[in-house]
């Protein structure tokens, strides 16, 4: 039977509701062959709803879905691989023990009387790996490889299963700038190889670069389908948020005064190998100005923060705090002072089968306003939790009962952000605040964290997004293997100059020279 539509997928009139919200509601898609469609929207609008229920993972109340114009009923993850769809999730489900090689044909494997039929595999894989610029070796263990070797796994196992339409949710999200162009390019080869991709971001230069056309979700509902070639930027965040909005960050000059954070040749171990994964850091951060590390993921940001929070053991060197020494401190007294937004939400900035409310309060539940003789005030919770809710547009099914695991990345996001900055702590250690965020809310965090500054609180922050660094920052410290390479003025450098102290290429060598 020959394909007479010119859409591959076509999902038609889709409504899927959850316990106290429609996540989906009445929402139509159409994807067109070797095209990359970019499904664009804020947090919670219902992007991986509807790719969840294309992938089988979601069965919806009303609509259809055809394949090549004949509709199609997809039960399970399996009907949608039969179907030749395939996902890489915002999450990946790769198992970290087994390798590369492994992890591809697992569930999809070859047997020859029994044995697997591995050589056949890497045949296969190196083929592909060849054909859509995908290097990565398959027999690395995926715990040893980086997020983006990593990503690049989860896309050849699409391949491997010679899926022809393609679904990434939010792919760029925990990846380096470089390993986003390389993406974007991998992207562009697979659509000229025929394959149809469906692109979920809400990163609009990204958007602008690789799509041939966007569908625009608000809230669950449809919003539109635009060519890309005819629109651009500040439309589409119109589109997507509702209201105009600010991509520019609008600050004042800093003021900053006495110190807050003073840190003094601090080291800290690595747990890979040998060498200190923190070697020999100072930095001072004073009251009023926010202070950005940058860096290439995996410099050593992550322990650096881990050392400063009292997550990891601090080996040498002395960090000062408000004028007390903080060095071998606990986590929470190191918390007495200190406001922390973590990298990594899901493993240190939440309890994930705790509902939002008891989040809300994870460090405070034994202050006054919430505990009287041992016991805590679950009014006096809910109440706190509501106020935070509202005031950070926190989107959730059930409120303050909601269970942090059900809400979208963004939601838990917001939730962590809005307990932190509510401390009102002298220091604010804020790790990626806005990675998986979109660009209503980034706007809204951003302009948080100056208000921070401004009512004099010292802000450290630790970014991987480029524009962020220069656009948030009044002093930006790079980190590269661990060590301090230079400090720069956002207003004077650029995202060039930038990237060659990231990647190693340019120091600072006289320190103070830049003063």
């Amino acid at each position: 039977m020959e394909n007479t539509s010119e859409y591959v997928i076509e999902m038609l009139h889709i409504t899927k509701e959850f316990p106290g919200i429609k996540a989906n509601d009445d929402i139509t898609l159409q994807l067109k062959k070797g095209e990359i469609h970019a499904l664009l929207g804020e947090n919670g609008a219902g992007k991986s709803t509807l790719m969840s229920v294309l992938f089988g993972l979601y069965q919806p109340e009303k609509g259809v879905i055809k394949k090549d114009g004949v509709e199609v009923k997809i039960n399970n993850p399996n009907d949608a691989t039969a179907l030749h769809i395939g996902m890489v999730h915002q999450h990946f489900k790769l198992i970290d023990v087994f390798t590369v090689l492994d992890n591809i044909i697992l569930g999809a494997e070859d047997t020859k009387m029994g044995f697997l039929a591995r050589k056949a595999a890497r045949a296969k894989l190196e083929e592909l790996s060849e054909k859509y610029g995908l290097a990565v070796d398959l027999d690395a263990k995926i715990e040893d490889i980086t997020v983006g070797m990593q990503q690049r796994t989860e896309i050849l196992k699409m391949l491997y299963r010679d899926n022809e339409i393609l679904i990434f949710d939010e792919p760029t999200a925990v990846l380096t700038p470089q390993e986003i162009s390389e993406l974007m390019q991998i992207m562009k080869n697979l659509a000229k190889e025929g394959k149809s991709i469906l692109f979920i971001s809400h990163k609009l230069n990204e958007i602008m670069e690789v799509s041939n056309r966007v569908t625009i979700l608000r809230k669950g509902r449809y919003v539109g389908t635009v060519d890309t070639a005819s629109t651009n930027k500040q439309e589409l965040s119109n589109m997507m948020v509702g209201r105009p909005v600010q991509l520019e960050v609008v600050k004042d000059v800093a003021k900053p005064t006495d110190v807050v954070l003073s840190i003094e040749n601090m080291c800290v171990a690595s747990h890979l190998h040998k060498k200190d994964a923190v070697h020999d850091v100072s930095m001072k951060v004073r009251r009023g100005e926010i202070v950005c590390i940058a860096g290439i993921d995996g410099n050593g940001q992550t322990e650096f923060i881990h050392g400063l929070t009292g997550l990891d053991k601090i080996t040498s060197g002395k960090v000062e705090l408000c004028g007390e020494d903080i060095t071998h401190a606990s986590v929470s007294k190191k918390g007495k002072n200190m406001s922390h937004i973590p990298e990594d939400r899901h493993k240190h900035g939440l309890i994930l089968d705790f509902t939002l409310e008891d989040n809300m309060v994870l460090q405070r539940f034994r202050e006054p306003q919430f505990a009287r003789a041992g016991f805590i005030k679950f009014p006096e919770v809910r109440k706190y939790a509501q106020k935070l809710i509202d005031q950070y547009d926190v989107r959730s099914g059930q409120g303050p009962v909601t269970v942090a695991r059900s809400m979208s990345g963004g939601n838990q996001q917001k939730a962590i952000i809005a307990r932190e900055l509510d401390r009102e702590k002298d220091l604010v250690v804020a790790v990626q605040p806005t990675r998986g965020l979109d660009v209503g809310a980034i706007e809204y965090i951003h302009s948080q964290l100056i208000a921070q500054r401004d009512a004099g609180k010292a802000v450290l922050l630790v970014s991987l997004e480029l524009d962020e660094v220069l656009s948030l920052s009044d002093r930006i410290l790079v980190m590269y293997e661990g060590e301090i390479v230079g400090e720069l003025d956002p207003k004077k450098t650029n995202a060039q100059e930038l990237g060659l102290y990231m990647s190693g290429a340019k120091r600072n060598q006289e320190e103070g020279s830049n003063e």
